[in-house]
């Protein structure tokens, strides 16, 4: 899927540490989000449906990614 970043408003969280070591967000017109590495704007970036970003957050959230 080729998607147009380039009027992307991309954002950190408030509770990033205000380094360059982030990641960021950008909410897309379509829906969809936007997801790169702040140390790298320039290069790639991930793109989720609206689905798979809730199916995301919501493990995040749940601690599904917490290592043992």
């Amino acid at each position: 899927m080729n998607v147009d970043l380039s009027g992307a408003r991309w954002f950190k969280s408030t509770r990033s540490s205000g380094t360059k070591d982030c990641v960021e967000v950008a909410h897309l017109d379509d829906g969809s989000v936007g997801v790169r590495d702040s140390k790298n704007p320039g290069g790639p970036a991930l793109v989720f449906t609206p689905g798979e970003w809730d199916a995301f957050t919501g493990g995040v959230t749940d601690g599904e990614f917490n290592r043992p």
